[in-house]
């Protein structure tokens, strides 16, 4: 017999990039009383990875809950780029209902339409919250009508385009159900939370049902699945089986041995929990995402929906450059494969392969170039050093034989003297313009239908040619049959042409000849790669060479010799400038680019063939 916990709601938090979800769940919490009066709390308290605090995004979910009144509400805050769409999947099988948040100003973006699919596909029920009312551009109304016309796009039904709209400023901590209301608290949103998202159903006296929608990792108990008890209940030591949906032949018997749910910001040992609750499960060692834990007596799987797949893959290998082993602490080819294979744990969207015919070398497919970094730089920081090839997309063929690659749907916001270069650009890279539209304050927004591999590199070009005011956003489209080729860089490499360390007499030379990556004092090596050339050939440049002393020449001459200063590439501008015939050389303190075939004469015949 099905009833309803009438004390408990599940939510999620969705939203495109930057439209402030993890700012809302700050001021949720803070409200509710989780945090004592004079408790000292970081803002975006949820974001908790250094890499998540330093760039200001949300990469993995993560679950925290508040009570309101009596009424526990567990909320999920969710990641806003398409890049980790795979967290956003699988989280939204645990709630019954979302918060869709939607900048004031920005109006309706790519990734508002790609979450709001998902939750409408679950029939789950919506609360629209206008964020971000508070800055001096907003324009509520209009972005109101934009959000009505996307439910209408994506087939809403009634009950769903019924749904009820909160205005609010996370940030300054208020929401109102009325833009004429007064502005004091976020009691407005928490009513409508408790009023309009439908309880948790389930069988309290049936056999226990619980999916696995997420994996968090922990040096001291191994893995501990999170997810919702959706039959039954779950005690301490009770014995359960696992089983997949999509694979029949996991079938396990496993003990719980510790149970949790979530208060604020803490996981909360209890002994015994009910349907209806979102709760953590650890103890057992090789539990899945979309696995069920159930009764012994009566094993039935839940469905789960399948991640999509990765579009970019990219090769990691073992460093095997002149300077390889001087600054990480793992540098062998297990130690890289061990690592890479311990991050499917967490990661559902990554795909992780040896490649064939090399055992220093391993294929690494995810869902975008951001996706590949924000790993390349935890490895780096944990003291990895290794070696990344350029990223290339997945072609799929069909059943006729062609090849078909990923294409991108491509939003872009632009000062209007700039729409021309940028449309130039991207056309070079079989970009197919699709709308153009002015918005206010002097902006067109551009919209284009891209092959993924034409935006490959193209981000820090598009910094450069809008001048750091351009806003590019993109979201996977589907497969189409290949575009045809395209030419990545006009631009040429120069290169070292001994091992040695850069001098200032030798970079003064190797100045004119183009741009340099690095200054005086930096080690280098033959084949290395120590600036950008403008025009496309690659040029040898000698950075070690230093002047010949005479009677007459005194070393102090030298001081004269003004050096422009290097252009430093971030770890995402490396990614993009190097090209198929060249890797990036990562190590803990350095990212340096190199040809894959060193010597000289090697690459040169290589080149001829």
């Amino acid at each position: 017999m099905k009833t309803k916990r009438e004390d408990i709601r599940n939510i999620a938090i969705i939203a495109h990039v930057d439209h402030g979800k993890t700012t809302l769940v700050d001021e949720l919490l803070k409200q509710s009383g989780t945090f004592r009066e004079n408790q000292e709390v970081a803002e975006r308290v949820m974001d908790s990875n250094d890499i998540e605090r330093e760039r200001g995004i949300t990469i993995l979910s993560k679950n925290t809950a508040i009570t309101y009144k009596d009424t526990k509400i567990n909320i999920i805050d969710t990641p806003g780029h398409a890049d980790f769409g795979g967290e956003v999947e699988r989280v939204l099988k645990m709630v019954n209902g979302v918060i869709l948040v939607v900048d004031a100003f920005e109006g309706v973006m790519p990734q508002t339409k790609f979450v709001l699919q998902k939750a409408l596909d679950l029939d789950l029920s919506v609360i629209v919250c206008i964020n971000k009312i508070d800055r001096p551009e907003a324009r509520p109304n209009e972005v109101i009508d934009e959000i009505l016309e996307l439910f209408i796009d994506l087939d809403a039904n009634e009950d769903q385009l019924d749904c009820p709209f909160i205005f609010a400023s996370a940030k300054s901590g208020y929401a109102m159900a009325d833009l004429n209301d007064e502005r004091k608290d976020m009691q407005p949103l928490f009513e409508c939370i408790v009023n309009n998202i439908p309880a948790p159903e389930g069988d309290p006296d049936a056999d226990t049902q619980m999916l696995i929608s997420t994996i968090d990792y922990n040096e001291f108990v191994g893995r501990i699945g999170v997810g919702k008890i959706d039959n039954g209940s779950l005690k301490v030591n009770q014995e359960v089986m696992i089983v997949n949906h999509h694979d029949p032949s996991v079938k396990k018997r496993v003990r719980v041995t510790k149970l949790y749910t979530f208060n604020g910001l803490n996981k909360v040992e209890v002994n015994e929990a009910s349907f209806g609750d979102i709760v953590a499960v650890s103890g057992i060692a090789d539990i899945h995402i979309g696995d069920t834990l159930c009764s012994v007596d009566n094993p039935v799987a839940i469905p789960f929906q399948k991640i999509s797949e990765p579009t970019l893959s990219m090769d990691f290998m073992v460093n095997d450059s002149p300077l390889a082993g001087k600054e990480g602490k793992f540098v062998t080819s297990r130690h890289i494969r061990d690592r890479l294979f311990r991050e499917l744990n967490t990661d559902v969207s990554l795909r992780v392969e040896d490649n064939p015919g090399s055992e220093n070398s391993f294929k690494v497919s995810g869902r975008g170039e951001l996706h590949l970094s924000v790993l390349i730089e935890n490895m780096r920081r944990e003291g990895y050093e290794f070696a990344v090839s350029k990223a290339e997309v997945l072609y799929h063929t069909d059943e006729r034989g062609r090849k078909l690659e990923p294409m991108e749907l491509a939003y872009i916001d632009v000062p209007d003297e700039f729409s021309g270069s940028v449309i130039q650009k991207l056309s070079q890279r079989k970009g197919e313009l699709l709308g153009m539209t002015p918005i206010n304050g002097g902006y067109t927004r551009l919209q284009f239908s891209i092959p993924s591999r034409g935006l490959i590199g193209y981000r820090g070009e598009f910094l450069t040619d809008t001048k750091g005011n351009g806003i590019i956003n993109t979201s996977f489209e589907g497969y189409e049959p290949y575009k045809g080729d395209i030419s990545y860089r006009k631009t040429g490499s120069l290169i070292a042409y001994e091992d040695g360390e850069a001098v200032t007499y030798g970079l003064f030379n190797a100045q004119d000849r183009g741009t340099l990556f690095i200054g005086p004092g930096e080690k280098v090596y033959a084949g290395m790669i120590v600036g950008e050339n403008p025009r496309t050939e690659d040029i040898e440049v000698n950075v070690c060479k230093t002047k010949h002393l005479t009677n007459t020449r005194s070393s102090s001459a030298d001081e004269a010799l003004r050096l422009v200063p290097p252009k430093i590439l971030s770890l995402e501008q490396a990614l993009d400038y190097i090209d198929t015939d060249e890797l990036l050389e990562v190590t803990p303190n350095h990212l340096r680019i190199r040809k894959k075939i060193l010597d000289s004469t090697l690459r040169y015949r290589a080149n001829k063939k």
